[in-house]
Formats: C-alpha cells, structure tokens, sequence
C-alpha cells in the first residue's frame, strides 16, 4: 500500500493543507486511516489495511528510532511465555501477515517450531495507537529469506554467522573468538574493530540456512486509539486460518466488533 500522507502527529497541518484544496473532508477524520483519531462508527472490513497505514504514518513520520519494532510474545513446551523486541520487515495487508527474521535456533525460533501460535504488538505513544496481532508463524519461504538477506550491510550477514543466539556464553572475549573464527571461514580477515577488513576485499556472505524469515499470518488483530479521560476506541477482529501450503494459509473474511476500553 502507498500511502503519501505522514502520522496525524501533524494532523492540525494536514488539515490546514488539505481543508483549502478541498482534499479533505470532515468524514476523512474517521474513515481515513493516516487522520482519523478514532475508529469509523462501521468498522472496516479491512483491518490489517488500517493497521499497514498505521505502520507506514508511525515510519514516515520518524517517531522513534525504529518505527516497526513490535514485541513478539511465544510460547514454550510448557506454555511458558517469553517476549522480546523484533523488527517487523514487511507487512502485507493482503492476505493478512507481516514478516521479521531470526536465527531459527535461537528461543524463539525453537518455540515456534514447536508452538506456531504467537502475538505481536506495536505501540506508538506520540499518536496514541496500539496493534496486537494474534495469529500462526511459519517459516518464510527460501527465496524471500535470501531476498532479504542480500539487502543486509556486510556487517549484519556475518553477524547471522557469527553468533549462535540464545546460546550460553561464557565470555565476550568466547564470542569474539568466534566471530572472528567464522569470519575467516568466510573468507574474511577482521581488523580489531570487527567492523572493518584487516586485508583483502569483502567476500560474499551466503545466507545461512539457520536464518531466515517468519510469516506471522494474522488470525486476530485489534486497533486501538486512545481517547480522553480513558475512553479508547478498540475494535477487534477475528478470521479463520487453513493451512494450504508449505507458506500459505486460505483465510476467512474478518468479522469485527467494538471492545470497552
């Protein structure tokens, strides 16, 4: 989706824009998703839609050093809950999911192969908006993990090499070690920064097959604006998945209601 509007972080200079050239109506205060400070009386039929606009205004808008940082809640075989902050790389509206990566062996790697069942929130406390996704995370398939891995600055596709997350470490000088081990694996001769080359020209990093992407296919999503004196808007919706591929879910169309603050 493109959207050219920024966050409603300057709503009051949007409207001086747009109220003159006529672009904008006074309904665009609920029905567009970049200005509206509450949700439509009907709700949309298009949640993930309203929350892509969300993601791209809190982006456009710079309104925190990374804008699609989200908490990622799973689960392990005990149902025991860990969360941590991951980057939300890509969000499709449709069909319904959004995509971060990881080492596939680190904890949460481990858990979701094990419980795909997993949550996501966003917040951005300037515009007052909230997302929580629920919803089933499978692995992204190949080409889309190596797509994006070759975006990567030379730096980041060796760190995927270098560290074996969530494992336990000794020491910080264990790890440097090892970087440094993996690099010259790799072909590569660190300097003592670790950032640069000591010699040679950067070689090529592959991505390794323990990183990759997650699809988190979203099964229910919730909106949430805040509201004076504690009266939010909330509307929460809710789908089917089916499993029809190794990457694909087929979906249901959302049915939304309106939850009390």
């Amino acid at each position: 989706m493109n959207y050219g509007l920024s966050d409603n972080l300057h709503l009051g200079a949007i409207i001086s824009d747009c109220w003159h050239s006529k672009l904008l109506h006074p309904e665009n205060l609920v029905t567009n998703p970049f200005l509206a400070d509450r949700l439509p009386d009907d709700l949309p039929s298009d949640p993930m839609h309203w929350a892509a606009a969300w993601i791209k205004a809190a982006h456009d808008g710079k309104l925190r050093r990374n804008s699609n940082s989200m908490t990622l809640v799973t689960l392990s075989a005990e149902g025991d809950p860990s969360a941590r902050i991951v980057l939300c790389k890509e969000f499709v509206a449709d069909p319904g999911y959004l995509v971060f990566h990881t080492n596939y062996h680190s904890q949460k790697g481990r858990e979701i192969v094990a419980n795909p069942k997993v949550a996501a929130l966003f917040h951005w406390d300037g515009p007052g908006r909230q997302i929580r996704i629920e919803g089933m995370a499978i692995q992204s398939p190949t080409e889309e993990s190596d797509a994006y891995f070759e975006t990567r600055d030379w730096g980041a596709r060796l760190g995927a090499w270098g560290s074996d997350q969530s494992a336990v470490l000794q020491s910080r000088d264990e790890l440097i070690a090892q970087i440094r081990s993996r690099a010259s694996a790799l072909g590569a001769d660190l300097a003592d920064d670790l950032q640069s080359l000591a010699s040679g020209d950067a070689p090529d990093i592959p991505r390794p097959p323990h990183w990759g992407g997650f699809r988190i296919w979203a099964n229910s999503i919730e909106l949430w604006k805040d509201g004076a004196d504690r009266i939010h808007d909330r509307g929460l919706w809710k789908r089917k998945l089916v499993r029809s591929s190794e990457h694909e879910f087929s979906v249901t169309p959302w049915v939304g209601t309106r939850l009390q603050p």
